[in-house]
This record gives structure tokens, sequence and C-alpha cells, in this order.
């Protein structure tokens, strides 16, 4: 059993940032996939950024379009923590973040979100 616990998220100004973290515990996260996923009020839940080991220390991550360039995932095995730092955030980003963990791109265990409001 994985826990995923979310924390940094706010309400930001258009243009701020914000850095979440996804803190793990219960099982070590070196060789899962992490995920983010986001949704906004009265939509689906979408796939934001993920952070997927290959093999020894190599990882690759993904990103949808409208956060490339933007967003960066990233983690430290250490700690059993993933974040996600936001730059250049725009109104519609504004949703609850979701950390997620699986294998491949099933993801199996989530967080219970952290709300990120950027205002105009």
């Amino acid at each position: 059993q994985v826990q995923l616990v979310e924390s940094g998220g706010g309400l930001v100004q258009v243009g701020g940032s914000l850095r979440l973290s996804c803190v793990a515990s219960g099982r070590t996260l070196s060789t899962y996939t992490m995920g983010w996923f986001r949704q906004a009020p009265g939509k689906e839940r979408n796939f934001v950024a993920s952070i997927r080991w290959s093999s020894g220390s190599i990882f690759y991550t993904d990103y949808t379009s409208s956060v490339k360039g933007r967003f960066t995932i990233s983690r430290d095995i250490a700690k059993n923590t993933v974040y996600l730092q936001m730059n250049s955030l725009k109104p519609e980003d504004t949703a609850v973040y979701y950390c997620a963990s699986g294998v491949g791109a099933s993801y199996s265990y989530w967080g219970q979100g952290t709300q990120v409001t950027v205002s105009s």
C-alpha cells in the first residue's frame, strides 16, 4: 500500500509560481511512475506531467502540451518525494492537483489533492 500526500497549493497571481510536493509513504517509489493530474471545476481529471523510471538512474518525463516549458516535474528518491514546479501560471491552470503513482502508465494510488488558484 502507498500513501500520497500533496502540499504546496494556494492562491497566486497570473505569472506567479508555485511548487507542489507529494510525499509517498508505505513503499519505496524509486521504480514507480509518478504523475500529476488536475481537475478543474466541472471538468474531468486530466494528465499534467509524469516521471517514469527507465533503468539505473535514468528517468523520463512527459508533459501535457499546455504546460510544456512552464512546469517541471522532478523527484527526490531519498525523500520519496515528487515535485511539480509551476511557473508562469495562468488562470486556466486553476484546479485541484493530484499526485499519483503506479507502474508504467497505470496509476494505482492517488493523493487527496491540493487546490491551486490563479487569479487574474
